[in-house]
C-alpha cells in the first residue's frame, strides 16, 4: 500500500468489502452476547516509517506532498537526517525559504557532515537572499566533498549576493572544470555575466547551456529572460512558450515590457521576478 494513503486504509478495506472478524460465537445473536465471549479489542499498529521503496516512490510527487510526507517522517523519527533533508528541498521548491532553513539545520545538527544538508542550508540561505550566510556551509560542504561540481557553483551564486565578484567568477569556473559542458554550471555562470550586465557573454553562455540535451527547464527560461531584456521580445517569448503555461508566458512578457528595454542586466531579483532561479 502506498504510504500516503495509510490514513485512510482501514476506511478503503471496509469500502472494498474486507468485513472485520466475527466478534461473536456462531449461533449467539449480537443482543445477547456474554461480555466475556467478545474478542479482545486490538490496539492501533504504532506508526511505522515509510520502506525504501514507498520513499522512492514519493519523489514523483509535488512538492506540497511531499512536504508532507516527509514531515511526517520527521514526527516518527526526529534523528532521520534523509527526512529532514527531503523535507527542506521540499518546502525550498515551494519557496519556504525560512522553513526549509530550519529543517535543513536540524538534519544538520543529527548530521553535521552530512554534504546534502550543508547544502540545503546553503540553498536555503541563497533563496532568502542572504549569500553571505550560505559560504560557510557550502565551504565545509567542499572540505567533504572536493570534486562535487554543484558545491563551487553554488558557492559563485552566495558570493554573488555577497558582492564578492571576483570569487563568484573563480568559483563558477571551478564548476566548470569539474564538469565541463553542464548545462546547470554553465547557467549559473550565464546569470553571473549577466549580473555584471555583460549581456553578449551571458547569452552566448545560456545558449551553450540550453542546447545541452539535459538542460532543465530554468536554464532556457533565464535564456528568455536575458533575451528579452535585450529587447527581442518576440524571440523571448517564443523561448518562454517551450515550457511555461499560457497565463505565466503573459506575466513574464508583461514583466518584460514594463522594463525599460535595453536593459543593462537582470539582477539576482528580476531573475526571481521572472521566476526562474538557478539551480546549483
Amino acid at each position: 500500500m502506498c504510504r500516503m494513503s495509510a490514513l485512510a486504509a482501514t476506511a478503503l478495506a471496509f469500502a472494498l468489502g474486507s468485513s472485520p472478524a466475527l466478534a461473536f460465537p456462531f449461533g449467539k445473536s449480537a443482543d445477547k452476547a456474554e461480555a466475556g465471549d467478545k474478542a479482545p479489542a486490538t490496539a492501533a499498529p504504532a506508526p511505522r516509517k515509510a520502506s525504501a521503496q514507498e520513499r522512492a516512490q514519493v519523489a514523483r510527487l509535488d512538492p506540497l506532498a511531499r512536504a508532507a510526507f516527509w514531515a511526517h517522517e520527521t514526527q516518527l523519527d526526529a534523528s532521520d537526517a534523509e527526512a529532514g533533508i527531503k523535507l527542506s528541498q521540499a518546502l525550498r521548491q515551494m519557496g519556504n525559504y525560512g522553513d526549509a532553513l530550519q529543517a535543513a539545520e536540524r538534519a544538520l545538527i543529527v548530521a553535521p557532515n552530512d554534504v546534502e544538508a550543508l547544502l540545503e542550508v546553503a540553498r536555503s540561505q541563497i533563496g532568502r537572499g542572504q549569500g553571505f550566510y550560505a559560504i560557510d556551509p557550502a565551504r565545509r560542504a567542499e572540505k567533504l566533498a572536493p570534486r562535487d561540481w554543484r558545491i563551487p557553483s553554488l558557492l559563485g551564486v552566495a558570493y554573488e549576493q555577497a558582492d564578492r565578484y571576483d570569487e563568484a567568477l573563480a568559483a563558477h569556473r571551478q564548476a566548470l572544470a569539474l564538469a565541463p559542458d553542464n548545462p546547470v554550471a554553465l547557467g549559473n555562470l550565464g546569470m553571473f555575466y549577466a549580473s555584471r550586465g555583460d549581456t553578449a557573454k551571458a547569452e552566448a553562455t545560456l545558449r551553450q547551456a540550453a542546447a545541452r540535451p539535459d538542460a532543465p527547464i530554468a536554464v532556457r527560461q533565464n535564456l528568455a529572460l536575458v533575451v528579452g531584456l535585450s529587447g527581442r521580445i518576440d524571440e523571448a517569448e517564443r523561448l518562454a512558450r517551450q515550457d511555461l503555461p499560457p497565463e505565466m508566458v503573459e506575466n513574464n512578457l508583461a514583466w518584460l515590457r514594463s522594463a525599460q528595454a535595453p536593459a543593462p542586466a537582470p539582477s539576482a531579483a528580476s531573475a526571481r521576478s521572472w521566476e526562474s532561479l538557478r539551480t546549483p
